[in-house]
């Protein structure tokens, strides 16, 4: 689904889809309602592959009582993949909040942000070229960064340039050098 240029994929958490807007004419258009039928739990955040593959993440946050929320439909919690021709594809199901998402300069590696205060944790995807994933693993664990009077957890991210990757977290900002 190209784009017109002036448009956001925003992940609409109050209607539970993955959305277009059109700035000018204050047109929204969904990208994705359902996965397997079912509604999204409540997108939360998503990055953008230069081909037009969106990767977003579907927490419990929107929802009354979160993962006990009656109206929630998924028994999971999950990162996901939309190709550019519409199909949506689930890559993990494995987070309990699975939150800020961010790619590597080369796109060859998906981050996402645990906000789990039991796991919190950066996971790395390694991607294939099509999107899909090749492997996955923890790429950074916060559990020694909390304590009594630490506010935060692994939450919304941003690539530098040159692989830095800056997350916020236990106790503010933390940054990631190119390797980890």
């Amino acid at each position: 689904f190209p784009e017109p240029p002036a448009t956001v994929v925003l992940p609409d958490s109050g209607n539970r889809v993955l959305a277009r807007l059109d700035p000018s004419s204050k047109r929204k258009t969904t990208l994705a309602p359902t996965f397997g039928g079912k509604r999204f739990n409540s997108p939360n955040d998503l990055v953008r592959r230069s081909d037009g593959t969106i990767f977003f993440t579907d927490p419990p946050y929107g929802l009354k009582d979160l993962d006990d929320s009656e109206v929630k439909e998924l028994p999971f919690n999950g990162v996901y993949r939309i190709d550019p021709d519409g199909s949506v594809h689930l890559l993990d199901d494995g987070l309990r909040f699975p939150n800020g998402i961010a790619l590597s300069p080369d796109e060859r590696t998906l981050y996402v942000a645990n906000s789990d205060p039991a796991s919190p944790i950066w996971m790395a995807y390694v991607l294939a070229g099509d999107g899909s994933m090749q492997d996955k693993r923890v790429f950074a664990d916060a559990s020694d960064l909390m304590g009594d009077g630490v506010a935060g957890l692994p939450d919304g991210m941003a690539g530098g340039a040159h692989g830095t990757l800056f997350a916020t977290g236990p106790g503010g900002v933390v940054v990631f050098p190119p390797g980890g």
